[in-house]
């Protein structure tokens, strides 16, 4: 079983993520996953200025993430590691990176066609991608913070699947 943290949040690094999840799991690392960031000094900055100083902050491509097996130390460490979007996350797994579960707590889809909680919206491509996660073994569920109930998402998506034929 690992000890990370596995997050799909459009905000990254924020309070939910420092307030609540790091002490929930007792994280020592905080591994930002994302093209976007890594490189752009200013946003690199700003999240290692957010993250107290005894926690290690990492930033990563895809690719070197994915590609260099370099996840495998925070799976096996107290970590959490954050994707900013369901694509990234799907390209991060196609490249190789291999996890057991993932959390998803907010995510808006620019084309948000299903919204299984106020904070997550996701599209027709989104589920379609999930679906496939879910197969190939990973568990997914839905939550903002520790104290919520998790939400399973593939107890939630199949009404959603019915009515629009996602996944058959």
């Amino acid at each position: 079983m690992s000890l990370s943290l596995i997050r799909v949040d459009n905000r990254l690094v924020h309070g939910q993520i420092l307030e609540a999840w790091v002490p929930f799991i007792g994280a020592s690392h905080i591994v930002v996953v994302s093209d976007e960031v890594v490189g752009d000094l200013f946003r690199e900055a700003v999240i290692r200025m957010a993250v107290p100083q005894q926690i290690e902050t990492h930033i990563y491509g895809i690719g070197e993430f994915s590609r260099e097996s370099a996840y495998r130390r925070y799976l096996e460490e107290r970590s959490i590691i954050l994707f900013n979007n369901i694509d990234d996350l799907l390209r991060a797994h196609r490249r190789g990176f291999k996890f057991g579960s993932l959390n998803i707590g907010n995510v808006h889809a620019d084309h948000g066609a299903y919204h299984p909680t106020p904070s997550i919206s996701l599209s027709e491509d989104n589920v379609r991608g999930l679906l496939s996660l879910a197969d190939s073994g990973v568990r997914i569920e839905l939550r903002c913070v520790p104290k919520d109930r998790p939400v399973d998402f593939l107890r939630v998506v199949k009404k959603f699947g019915k009515s629009r034929d996602i996944g058959s």
